[in-house]
């Protein structure tokens, strides 16, 4: 690890113990905090993290202003299920609806800048299953107590649980596997970040909308290397949130997400001018599925769209979409 980002470490990560509930609250003054949730299918979890942040973070202390669950087409009872909570539930393909309609969860994240008004925004996972209010409150803490700093990244063990047994930290397997030796190969820069594909994560809604969103699963890594380049990582930090336990995909699921992760790392790399190539990079990735027959292959395309900087879109069409206006 260079020198710089060992030392990056030591000033910019912290734990959430540091920030209990009254101290981020002492450092509120006239800020709003929006939480915002992308669910797809998480009618089992969703309800109990909107609890557990409305209860203590809304009715006992002031410091959430809005809690907003984006359903990205959901085939089950996610969207009914955080209503009940207590949650704002806008469905994805509501939101800007005159624009074609995208995929995947970056464009959940991106809509949702649309219909929320906090001016830091906390951007959490929906399928976590030890969910506590220090995931919001170790994330908002060093932003409201720090108005240079502009994106706080979190960070945990994640244990990877299968079949009655546990592996502590091999949950992050995309992380290991393909995120982190591109970070240190071509961004040696965000190598002290622990967690770069974290899903819980908070910036300052000015920063968020100054940059593009992609579409798929390369959101996360796509917005930590577009943030460095607007903030410089001085500006950007990491929380200690614990463990997060979570559910798993496929082998096969993760491989389709590695796919998007190398495609948007490619964008950006391209568009710095540190890789050049004839044509672009297909976009096809192919998997088998061994059957009594033989190989089946399954073809997917792990393209990644991506949506502009909210802001500038958000001004045009201030008049026609106003937050509060999508159906809920």
């Amino acid at each position: 690890m260079p020198t710089r980002t060992r030392q990056w470490m030591s000033r910019n990560t912290g734990s959430h113990l540091d920030w209990p509930a009254e101290r981020a609250l002492a450092h509120k003054g006239a800020e709003t905090v929006s939480v915002v949730l992308p669910a797809k299918d998480e009618q089992e979890t969703v309800g109990a993290i909107v609890e557990a942040i409305r209860k203590p973070l809304v009715e006992r202390l002031p410091l959430v202003d809005e809690i907003v669950v984006i359903d990205s087409r959901s085939g089950d009872g996610t969207a009914v299920t955080a209503r009940e909570a207590g949650a704002l539930v806008y469905h994805q393909d509501d939101i800007l609806p005159d624009l074609p309609g995208l995929w995947g969860k970056g464009e959940a994240l991106w809509k949702s800048l649309a219909v929320t008004t906090g001016d830091v925004v906390v951007f959490v996972d929906a399928d976590i299953r030890n969910f506590g209010p220090h995931f919001i409150t170790g994330l908002v803490g060093p932003l409201l107590a720090d108005p240079d700093m502009g994106y706080v990244k979190g960070c945990y063990s994640r244990p990877l649980l299968e079949e009655g047994s546990v592996a502590p930290a091999d949950g992050g397997r995309v992380t290991e596997l393909v995120a982190r030796p591109l970070l240190n190969m071509c961004w040696p820069h965000l190598s002290g970040f622990v967690q770069p594909l974290a899903g819980e994560y908070a910036g300052r809604r000015a920063v968020l909308e100054a940059v593009p969103f992609v579409c798929g699963y390369g959101v996360e890594f796509a917005l930590l290397v577009d943030l460095a380049d607007l903030l410089g990582v001085d500006r950007m930090a990491q929380t200690d949130l614990g463990v997060r336990e979570h559910s798993h995909q496929s082998t096969a699921a993760l491989g389709r997400m590695s796919g998007q992760i190398i495609n948007t790392a490619w964008s950006r790399l391209h568009r710095h001018g540190l890789a050049t190539a004839a044509r672009p990079p297909a976009t096809g990735l192919t998997q088998f599925v061994q059957t009594p027959v033989g190989y089946h292959a399954l073809d997917w395309d792990v393209d990644v769209p991506e949506r502009p900087p909210m802001r500038q879109v958000a001004h045009a069409r201030s008049a026609q979409f106003p937050p509060g206006r999508v159906q809920r």
